[in-house]
């Protein structure tokens, strides 16, 4: 007679979320139309950023062992010094804001700094590991002014790798769903060493149960080498984005020629379209291109926009960074860029350790 072992679940799931309320519901429809507003900006002038991610503190609770974007010592930035560089995004005209780190959350003025960019007119996000959630502080983003929020999630029980789990995290999530009145996307992960490929999958389907969108990025090697997905991580990547077909990198090969590890022919328009603004508030290509253009971000002018939109960027074939593809992607039918500029990391083959789609 045969034995039937049942395997138990490293951890059960509590059931999805009520219904969204007619409240809520009526608050991301209008974000919506500012996200609508704030494209058809882009499309009709290219004199200003679409969007700019900006750095409150470089320090982070977690050490992901593939993140190179933290530390575990630095001090926040003082709330002064913030509000002046979101001023000073707001006169550039950017469009859509974005907290990051480190882990944005620890910054003890963070609900001023979402005040403030709300100010400007811009939409205002964050890209936060989720730790330091709760139903208090999900409410005070919520007065703050919150727009966007993504959780990247790189496996369902932490590991040595990551300790972004859903295990930790799904509580939370819960939370989220309950309460947030701001759009909130999870991102799963495959590659770069993830222990098991099947749980991109587990936490994309966990994150639409819940009521969220979800994506799926793709981490690289230790190095950051662009390295083509092998067999499993593959078949889980093509059912995450089956599962997520309104994806806006849906409308182009980006992701494709990554997860096969093969450069891709587009326009970076970063330093134009996309400002990555860091801790010290110098203006930089993105995360992975710190010293180009290198200027502070006080002394940035539309000037500097224009040119950086038509400056070519020799790292961009091997680029892993979608964000900043998907906003080029806006301008991708204009004119050729004159100007070349080749970063040191293009010239060593490094580039962005984490692709978030």
């Amino acid at each position: 007679m045969s034995t039937v072992v049942v395997t138990k679940p490293a951890f059960e799931f509590k059931p999805g979320h009520r219904p969204m309320p007619l409240r809520r519901r009526v608050k991301l429809a209008m974000l919506r139309l500012r996200e609508l507003r704030g494209i058809a900006s882009a499309v009709l002038s290219t004199g200003h950023p679409y969007m700019a991610q900006i750095v409150p503190m470089r320090r982070c609770n977690l050490a992901c062992t593939y993140c190179n974007e933290y530390d575990d010592h630095s001090d926040p930035t003082p709330l002064d010094e913030m509000l002046r560089r979101i001023d000073h995004l707001g006169r550039l005209g950017t469009s859509v804001i974005t907290i990051s780190g480190g882990e944005p959350l620890m910054h003890p003025d963070l609900d001023e700094v979402i005040k403030r960019i709300r100010k400007t007119g811009a939409l205002a996000g964050m890209i936060t590991n989720g730790y330091y959630l709760n139903k208090e502080r999900i409410e005070r983003l919520n007065k703050a002014g919150l727009d966007h929020m993504q959780i990247s999630i790189d496996n369902v029980m932490p590991d040595a790798v990551s300790k972004k789990s859903l295990k930790v995290l799904d509580q939370r999530l819960i939370w989220l769903a309950e309460s947030a009145d701001f759009h909130v996307n999870i991102n799963s992960v495959v590659g770069g060493g993830v222990a098991n490929p099947q749980d991109a999958f587990t936490v994309s389907t966990r994150a639409l149960e819940l009521g969220f969108s979800s994506t799926i990025g793709i981490i690289h090697d230790g190095s950051g080498q662009l390295k083509p997905l092998g067999g499993e991580e593959r078949t889980v990547w093509e059912r995450v984005r089956k599962l997520t077909r309104r994806s806006y990198s849906r409308f182009n090969h980006f992701q494709e020629a990554i997860a096969n590890g093969e450069p891709n022919d587009w326009r970076c328009r970063a330093g134009g379209r996309y400002l990555y603004v860091c801790e010290n508030g110098l203006v930089h290509y993105c995360s992975q291109q710190r010293g180009y253009p290198g200027t502070p971000l006080a002394e940035y002018t539309t000037a500097d926009v224009k040119r950086e939109f038509l400056t070519e960027k020799g790292c961009a074939p091997n680029c892993t960074i979608s964000c900043v593809h998907q906003v080029s992607y806006i301008d991708h039918w204009r004119a050729p860029q004159s100007n070349s500029v080749t970063p040191p990391s293009a010239q060593s083959g490094h580039g962005e350790l984490v692709q978030i789609q």
